[in-house]
């Protein structure tokens, strides 16, 4: 039902949903959740107990490390930036332990600068205003880096910083959207998207989420990271400018900084400048900045936006 959804939508011939694009984006959102299951996770060469799967699937669970398991278990990819890799196992009803897929765990310093960044028109072209196009570029047409934007985010890797990417991007998008940022050269992150189910949504016109749980996760990074300093990027498309500044506001010894970039959407652009003078003006000097292209994000940088940098 969900696929014949997306056909009459996005008025797709039977070659369009055929395409290997099409079925991989799809193919994201049709699996079976396995509820109530124990899980066990393999890290650093020790296995430990997961607890079990919720009603959705997931499950979630805090492992401490000592610093030899960290240090003999992690890779690099960055200066500020160390990955642990673990192997997931579930038990299934039919086998007695059946594997996962494995992943990657994000280790980063205590003390430093970390980027918090949106996905979607602000590193990804998504067009989120426009409905059809939101899902055309979700599900049929290949993704597409915001231009110039991946040299701006590597000389800020390069430079010591860590990333976390935050969006209402539904997680079933994560695979994708991992390989898509790993093939274009953005910085790996940890990746925090919105949990989304078909059945929760008026027919897939609700990816874009009002992101009422955005403010939550970016304060729980916060929280994690307490020594760290954080440099808030999005776009005025949503809610980011709205997001970013109550954060700003409650965390102000943290936030170094807020850039957001400026994209035509349904409202006019003056209306939208005059929003985000608005919410600039409640805040420090400074603090928030508006930019155009990764050109200016980069002047933005060299201006002293954080002192961070």
């Amino acid at each position: 039902m969900a696929v014949a959804l997306l056909k009459r939508i996005l008025d797709l011939d039977e070659s369009q949903v055929e395409s290997p694009v099409f079925q991989r984006r799809a193919d994201a959102f049709l699996f079976q959740r396995l509820a109530g299951r124990p899980v066990r996770v393999v890290v650093a060469g020790r296995e430990y107990a997961a607890g079990q799967t919720d009603r959705t699937g997931h499950f979630q669970a805090e492992i401490d490390l000592d610093d030899e398991q960290v240090m003999a278990a992690t890779s690099g990819s960055g200066p500020d930036c160390r990955w642990i890799g673990y192997e997931g196992i579930v038990d299934d009803e039919e086998s007695d332990a059946a594997p996962t897929p494995g992943g990657r765990i994000q280790v980063v310093d205590a003390l430093g600068l970390s980027v918090i960044s949106d996905i979607d028109d602000t590193v990804k072209e998504t067009n989120v205003a426009n409905r059809r196009e939101l899902l055309a570029n979700t599900f049929v047409r290949e993704f597409r880096a915001v231009p110039g934007i991946v040299d701006v985010y590597r000389g800020w890797q390069a430079g010591g910083t860590a990333f976390h990417y935050v969006s209402a991007s539904p997680w079933q998008l994560a695979a994708c959207l991992d390989r898509f940022m790993a093939d274009v050269g953005l910085p790996a992150g940890s990746l925090h998207l919105k949990l989304f189910r078909l059945k929760d949504s008026t027919p897939l016109g609700r990816l874009p989420s009002r992101k009422r749980s955005k403010r939550r996760m970016i304060e729980r990074i916060m929280d994690e990271f307490p020594g760290r300093r954080f440099l808030l990027i999005g776009d005025s498309g949503e809610r980011d400018p709205e997001v970013y500044a109550a954060v700003a506001r409650r965390r102000r010894e943290q936030v170094s900084g807020i850039a957001i970039r400026q994209i035509d959407g349904r409202a006019p652009r003056e209306k939208v400048r005059s929003r985000l003078d608005r919410l600039a003006r409640r805040l420090p000097t400074g603090l928030v900045r508006v930019f155009g292209d990764a050109d200016d994000l980069r002047g933005l940088a060299a201006q002293g936006l954080s002192k961070a940098f």
